[in-house]
């Protein structure tokens, strides 16, 4: 889009930065010296920069008809807020009398010293040059008044300060009244004789409250606009409606109507798309709004006046154009189509200043550590949501949005979802990201309230978090990471849970698993049990911390116990909303630090021939309910690591293809002590599948002795003791030995087969293996459509491992449809993308609402 620096140009001393403050300070007095900026000293450039409001014509109007000596209204009082356009309609008069070769007497009571002058004496020596009829602290009459006024005709009166003048006039004793006193019967005097003349007209200005804080000013005050309220008219220089032009006309030289409009219903489009506009607000009238108040939002107007305008000490008029000055020349480079809220540089100094001095200076430290610095709960938020949202800076924009809606001097404060989506959204990108970044803020901010969308002056419940957080010892987060490792094992194995040495893990047959904060002790143990080197290694599991997930999960740990802390402790006085926050995060965070503690311990590690092999459980499934243990468990039988079933097949490959006959207690033995040998749970399950395979036929069972194999059991039900002398015999021998056995008609066992000798098969002798079935035909290729029930995909990943493992080419596609349910934007990308990326799985489709 255009930027809004080629639709609406800017003043030149705007775009160079040359303007100063002072430039939007009006001071009639300065005017009339010929001292004041140029803006206002220059009658041609001043009518230039000023749009005329209806009330100003107005003014002008009675001005101009009074001073003609047609009927008109003889005192006008001219009375806004503080800095609402009084004074510079005054300039806007003066500069008209003196086109109108009008004379001019101009009273500005904060520049004039009540010591040095009165009201009389500076209004003889401006029209005269001279002060000798009025001279002295006692107010001259109304006759001789009305004659020295009637001299001057046609005359314009500009009374700015009037009360400023009475205030400081009130400690000057006049015999036994005072100047103030004085003053106020001049001024009594002044507009009944003003009003009694043709060609003479007076105009006063008059703040709404005093801006003094004591009884004495307020009691003047209420005095002069007594005097006042006699004679006067009240006009309004700028209604609300007009303020937009005014802006508008005192900053930009010119503005493209037509670029304007195109700018305008670009984002008009989007926000109807996006439903942005407020509840009630029709888009033509939004868009006319717009148009008066570009390049800014209306909604950057709005705030200001109606909500900054609103403290005594902010000069609604005054202090807008002076703030936004700032503003436009800090985003001349930025090339922004318009201005938002958000667009607010808060880092700037001179910008914030002209907020923080009628919020309170505490609010300059509060600005830089939730928004500004680099380490502010903001830019957290900016660089949290991913690199794809990186140029928008939305957290610091949201947050300055936040910030600007904060404060009113008339008590409204905090802003709707609503109002950010429409002050922060960038028309590029869906508005759902403004949601997010208010969630991620509320996590972030330390003056963010609890209760609302608004900075306050005293921390929330994050930094109270906080100062808990670090009140907390790393023993005690060791302390509760224990526990919860104990409390998530359900006994799946012989478990050792962060051993100090290798003498902490006994060296027995029965399987274990260990587990380890760190890797570093991990060889000592597998190599060695205390003095001497480990035996029985292939038992041995370990389950150890993943490095790069110890920070989260810690700081999780900790904020959990850190809202533990804060709802045991009294002396915060939360409110009852509070509590119930407190309350829910811990809830939350219950469920949280156990899929971090999950992927906190990740990496499993199995004996094999090449040392201990690494298994990353990957990233944990929300909603699963196994226990650590219980995972590793399935997923080490998942890989083949550890086997339920044992196939006596394997038994008859591995160990008796080249050899007759082979000792049971040396394989079991060799599952034990040999790395990456068969793994089981149990000695039974070993003892199972050998009956299996002497019930099949597969092998023979005999038993060793002097030398000598005694064959004893084959295609029958038998006991395996594991002994040492118990042996498995090649099938082929046993079908020999079996048939000689019941030919003989023996009962006894008392085949033999010598130790080293091989038994003689003859050519027609065929070994036995049975019929060869089905299932032992090979298949060269696979290709599959499954569809897998919700809850059971663990039970496809083992069958999928198996494939992987016989075919050198595997391609797997899934489709996932997921309805009726809902997820938040940021668990989906967390949880499900970004697992999906760290597996290497690549989505070559998505569609999402």
């Amino acid at each position: 889009m255009t930027a809004f620096t080629e639709i609406a140009i800017p003043h030149k001393d705007i775009l160079e930065g040359r303007f100063t403050l002072e430039a939007y300070a009006s001071d009639l007095w300065e005017v009339v010296k010929g001292t004041a900026p140029e803006e206002y000293r220059d009658r041609e450039l001043f009518f230039e920069r000023t749009f005329e409001t209806e009330g100003l014509k107005s003014i002008v109007e009675v001005a101009k008809r009074r001073l003609e000596g047609q009927p008109s209204d003889p005192v006008v009082q001219i009375q806004t807020p503080f800095g609402g356009g009084k004074t510079h309609a005054l300039i806007y008069l003066y500069h008209k009398a003196k086109e109108w070769n009008t004379k001019v007497f101009v009273f500005s009571g904060d520049k004039i010293s009540a010591k040095e002058s009165t009201l009389w004496e500076e209004m003889e020596r401006q029209l005269t040059g001279k002060v000798e009829e009025f001279k002295g602290r006692e107010t001259p009459g109304g006759e001789k008044l009305k004659e020295f006024l009637s001299q001057h005709e046609p005359l314009l009166l500009l009374m700015d300060e009037i009360h400023a003048y009475l205030v400081s006039a009130s400690a000057i004793g006049v015999g036994e009244s005072n100047l103030a006193s004085q003053s106020l019967l001049f001024i009594q005097y002044l507009t009944t004789t003003v009003r009694s003349l043709h060609k003479t007209v007076m105009f006063v200005s008059l703040p709404t409250s005093s801006p003094y804080a004591d009884v004495a000013s307020e009691n003047l005050l209420n005095k002069l606009k007594g005097i006042l309220g006699r004679v006067e008219k009240v006009y309004t220089p700028v209604s609300d409606e007009e303020v937009a032009n005014v802006i508008r006309r005192r900053l930009f030289s010119k503005v493209n109507e037509d670029k304007a409009k195109k700018v305008i219903r670009d984002f008009l489009d989007f926000a109807e798309r996006e439903n942005l506009l407020p509840q009630g607000v029709e888009k033509s009238y939004y868009r006319d709004k717009f148009l008066k108040t570009y390049p800014f939002q209306p909604e950057v107007i709005d705030v200001l006046y109606k909500r900054w305008g609103s403290f005594p000490t902010f000069q609604r008029t005054r202090g807008v154009l002076r703030l936004l000055a700032l503003v436009v020349h800090s985003l001349i480079n930025h090339r922004r189509p318009y201005i938002r809220l958000a667009d607010f540089d808060l880092s700037n100094e001179n910008i914030r200043r002209e907020l923080i001095k009628h919020i309170g200076t505490e609010y300059d430290s509060i600005i830089a550590q939730d928004i500004t610095s680099k380490t502010s709960g903001a830019k957290k938020v900016d660089r949290s949501l991913g690199d794809s949202y990186k140029p928008y800076n939305f957290g610091t924009a949201v947050a300055t949005t936040i910030f600007m809606y904060s404060f009113s001097g008339a008590g409204e404060r905090g802003a709707t979802i609503g109002d950010i989506k429409l002050s922060a959204s960038e028309i590029s990108i869906g508005s759902s990201i403004i949601v997010e970044t208010i969630e991620k803020l509320k996590e972030n901010l330390f003056y963010l309230a609890d209760e609302g969308l608004f900075f306050k002056n005293r921390p929330n419940l994050n930094k109270v978090l906080l100062d808990k957080v670090e009140s907390i010892s790393v023993d005690k987060v060791e302390t509760v990471e224990k526990d919860l490792l104990k409390s998530e094992l359900k006994g799946s194995f012989e478990t050792y849970i962060w051993p100090q040495s290798s003498g902490d893990v006994p060296d027995t047959p029965s399987l274990k698993l260990v587990i380890l904060r760190k890797d570093n002790g991990m060889k000592e143990i597998y190599e060695n049990y205390r003095e001497r080197p480990r035996v029985y290694k292939n038992v041995l599991l370990f389950l150890v911390a993943e490095a790069s997930e110890r920070a989260g999960f810690e700081m999780e740990l900790k904020k959990k116990l850190a809202w533990e802390m804060v709802a045991k402790d009294s002396n915060l006085a939360l409110t009852e909303e509070q509590k119930r926050e407190v309350k829910e995060k811990i809830k939350r965070l219950e469920g949280d630090i156990k899929i971090s503690l999950r992927n906190l311990y990740r990496k499993v590690y199995v004996p094999s021939r090449n040392g201990l092999k690494e298994i990353d459980l990957g990233i944990a499934i929300y909603g699963k309910e196994r226990s650590i243990d219980q995972e590793v468990y399935e997923r080490l039988k998942t890989e083949g690591e550890i086997i339920l079933n044992l196939s006596p097949k394997v038994l008859l490959d591995k160990y008796l293809q080249d050899r007759d006959y082979v000792e049971i207690r040396q394989i079991y033995e060799s599952f034990l002590k040999v790395p990456g040998e068969v793994r089981m749970f149990s000695k039974e399950e070993f003892k199972e599948a050998i009956k299996r395979g002497i019930k099949e036929g597969l092998f023979g069972l005999g038993r060793l002795e002097e030398n000598q194999v005694n064959f004893l059991y084959f295609k029958e039900d038998c006991e395996v003791n594991l002994s040492g002398d118990e042996v498995l015999i090649r099938g082929e021998w046993c079908q020999i030995k079996s048939s000689e056995v019941k030919f003989q008609g023996q009962d006894q066992r008392e085949t033999k087969l010598k130790v080293g000798e091989s038994t003689p098969i003859t050519t027609a002798f065929t070994p036995y293996t049975d019929i060869e079935s089905e299932e032992g035909k090979s298949i060269s290729s696979i290709k599959l459509e499954v569809q897998i029930p919700s809850g059971k995909f663990s039970e496809f990943i083992g069958p999928l491992r198996l494939i992987n493992a016989r075919f050198k080419k595997v391609k797997v596609k899934i489709s996932i449809e997921a309805s009726e349910g809902s997820i938040l934007k940021r668990e989906y990308d967390s949880s499900i993308k970004e697992a999906f990326s760290q597996s290497g799985i690549i989505v070559e489709k998505e569609e999402k609402r």
